[in-house]
């Protein structure tokens, strides 16, 4: 679902687009629930939008007639992060004419200094994307003064949390922003690690530029696309698997949510095959489990295994939480 900014945005448009919307067509169109329609009409109204509504069966939501609209109300953070996720899937590719007039019509009403930090963004930025969804939140403050650095070559200095939680303190060479699946990420070369790395964004803190340039390091890659994909499925060293996977499912919405993550095969009108490479039999789980169909693993023999003991752990795990609520 999309956040509560975007989606009301979208609920605007839908309701100028047209002069009257039943209740559950209009969630339906939004993917929500008609509880949360609700209470996105009335976020309209207190922002000075006169929404009508109409009860009973039939009933639904309308503009009032001939309404003078004042501008949707949002922050700076808000306004950035809406441009930046339609910035972000018209680089990838996706999106066509209308996320082309949202994000015009959002950069035509922003202050200078949002559009500066927004263009720092957008030369900065490569896209990869894998996979489709809500994001992990990412400071925008922070994805600027990133963005800023690698476009004019300024060295930066930020604390960064590991995956295991052990905090750091880097001080880099910004390279690029990467965009992959769910995630931003940091291509960076790390001056006192001395080697090139590949940093989540949604776990900086406190960067800040330093006021040093510097002169672009070769790196050594040539599609920094790829150099983070192969870094964060592990690809770069350890055991290859080759999965392949049939899918209950027809080819073109797995593809959708999959993306780039995996190939997808059309086998019938029904069912499709997805086809990965990866040392972390975790991943192909994981896409499987967006997906949200049924599937027959074809190899390797111990991915079968993994899904089994994935699913035993899915049953306990329902088991108890049903007997929990007895006697």
């Amino acid at each position: 679902m999309a956040n509560t900014s975007s989606r009301t945005l979208r609920l605007l448009s839908l309701l100028q687009a047209r002069r009257y919307w039943p209740g559950p067509v209009l969630a339906d169109r939004l993917e929500v629930s008609p509880r949360t329609l609700r209470r996105d009409v009335e976020r309209l109204r207190e922002l000075g939008y006169p929404v009508d509504a109409h009860p009973g069966v039939d009933g639904g939501y309308a503009l009032a007639p001939g309404a003078a609209l004042p501008p949707l109300v949002v922050d700076d953070d808000e306004a950035m992060a809406l441009a930046v996720a339609i910035q972000s899937q018209l680089a990838g590719g996706d999106g066509g004419d209308a996320a082309l007039r949202a994000l015009t019509k959002v950069v035509q009403v922003m202050p200078r200094r949002l559009r500066t930090r927004l263009d720092a963004v957008r030369v900065s930025t490569t896209p990869a994307a894998w996979s489709t969804g809500t994001g992990t939140a990412v400071d925008h403050t922070v994805l600027a003064t990133l963005a800023l650095a690698c476009r004019d070559g300024e060295r930066v200095r930020f604390d960064y949390r590991a995956a295991d939680g052990a905090p750091s303190s880097r001080h880099v060479e910004p390279f690029r922003l990467v965009p992959l699946g769910r995630r931003w990420y940091l291509v960076a070369h790390d001056l006192d690690r001395h080697a090139w790395r590949t940093l989540r964004i949604d776990r900086i803190t406190d960067a800040r530029g330093t006021g040093v340039p510097f002169a672009v390091r070769t790196p050594p890659f040539d599609d920094v696309a790829d150099y983070v994909r192969n870094r964060v499925q592990g690809t770069a060293t350890g055991e290859q698997h080759h999965v392949e996977v049939v899918v209950e499912a027809p080819a073109e919405p797995v593809r959708a949510r999959i993306g780039r993550w995996a190939e997808i095969r059309p086998r019938t009108d029904r069912t499709c095959t997805m086809v990965m490479d990866t040392d972390a039999l975790d991943w192909p789980l994981h896409a499987l489990g967006v997906v949200g169909a049924g599937f027959t693993v074809l190899s390797p023999p111990e991915l079968a295994v993994l899904a089994q003991e994935w699913g035993a752990r899915f049953v306990r795990a329902g088991a108890a939480g049903t007997g929990s609520g007895d006697g």
